[in-house]
């Protein structure tokens, strides 16, 4: 394999595949970036676990062949270089890399044996709008869960129904939930692992295409070909979480929000409010000799002081990806879950039991 490419071109795609690959040891195939070239470069990463694909045409195929190296080795390699062609070679089992007088060689694993990628030859679609579908994800991300001995919460579920979807996630102190009206032809579930979310955001913008079956989500793009492995396991009743009705309902602006409880975070996450007929008291709850308190002058449907302890970031995350100016607040109890909502986005939260 003997090819030509622009370094800054070379270095962006490497810098996408870094996340596919494995990081902890170097000796297994899968800390590759594998290449083939032919009339056209492809180039492929993967940890088995997901994996991602380009094709590159802006470039000059001085021979066909196949090649591996170290995924970040070769990173490193190309950021160092000129702004100028590059050109990889392979001779034996290395890979050459060549920019005037710099000659690099990194070692190679037989091509051959690198990991297949899924096919979507006969896999059914989910249709929905590319913007729709990244938007939603966006959403409901910060309430997935990390290292969750039950790994279910460490994805979120796409719950297809005939007439909506919904995305779902929840850490068990909060839900998020974003449900698009969108009529389906089959009823399924899918639940995607959080790092596989966060490199669809990363990617992906519009023109989606994407794929699924009981193991893989799929998704092509320009040329781009992206796969996850699903979590197989039982997300919990999400439904059964959602309040059936609220007792009291507030109206309130986002941005005022923002800043009354960003003023009380300097002190402490957790927050006391009081809600009275004319105003919201935001006060920090902390057992440290410190204190923050402000105040917003909104009408409430309280008669009387009523309080309940919260966690700022949950309300935080919230109101970061809410896309209007006015959002509801729905309460029932004081330390039952409380509702933050806009048009089709939910937020359940557990407050702080005081």
């Amino acid at each position: 394999m003997k090819l030509q490419i622009q370094k800054g071109l070379l270095e962006q795609v490497l810098s996408q595949m870094q996340p596919f690959l494995e990081k902890k040891d170097i000796s297994q195939i899968t800390s590759h970036i594998y290449l083939e070239a032919t009339d056209q470069l492809i180039l492929k990463a993967t940890d088995y676990e997901t994996g991602l694909k380009t094709t590159l045409t802006d470039l000059q195929i001085i021979q066909p062949g196949q090649a591996t190296a170290n995924g970040k080795k070769l990173l490193d390699i190309v950021r160092i270089l000129k702004e100028d062609l590059v050109t990889l070679q392979t001779k034996e089992s290395t890979l050459h890399i060549y920019q005037g007088h710099s000659k690099f060689k990194l070692p190679m694993f037989d091509p051959k044996e690198y990991p297949s990628f899924p096919s979507t030859e006969a896999l059914p679609q989910i249709n929905m709008p590319s913007n729709a579908f990244i938007a939603s994800l966006k959403k409901i991300s910060p309430a997935i869960d990390t290292n969750n001995p039950k790994f279910e919460l460490n994805g979120a579920l796409i719950d297809i129904k005939q007439t909506h979807i919904n995305f779902v996630a929840t850490d068990t102190r909060r839900l998020a939930l974003v449900r698009l009206n969108q009529p389906m032809d089959e009823e399924f579930h899918l639940i995607i692992p959080k790092k596989a979310i966060m490199e669809i955001q990363k990617l992906f913008l519009e023109d989606l295409s994407i794929f699924y079956d009981q193991t893989y989500l799929i998704i092509k793009s320009g040329g781009y070909f992206f796969f996850t492995k699903l979590i197989n396991g039982k997300f919990p009743d999400y439904e059964r979480i959602l309040p059936k009705e609220l007792r009291y309902i507030l109206t309130l602006p986002k941005d005022k929000m923002i800043e009354a409880i960003k003023q009380i975070t300097i002190v402490s996450n957790e927050i006391l409010l009081s809600f009275f007929p004319d105003k919201i008291l935001f006060k920090s709850l902390s057992e440290e000799n410190i204190e923050a308190q402000t105040e917003l002058e909104i009408q409430t449907p309280f008669t009387e002081e009523f309080i309940m302890a919260v966690n700022s970031r949950y309300i935080l995350d919230f109101l970061a990806n809410m896309e209007g100016e006015i959002f509801q607040m729905g309460i029932n109890g004081k330390e039952l879950p409380f509702e933050l909502k806009e048009d089709n986005f939910i937020t359940i939260v557990m407050p702080i039991m005081i």
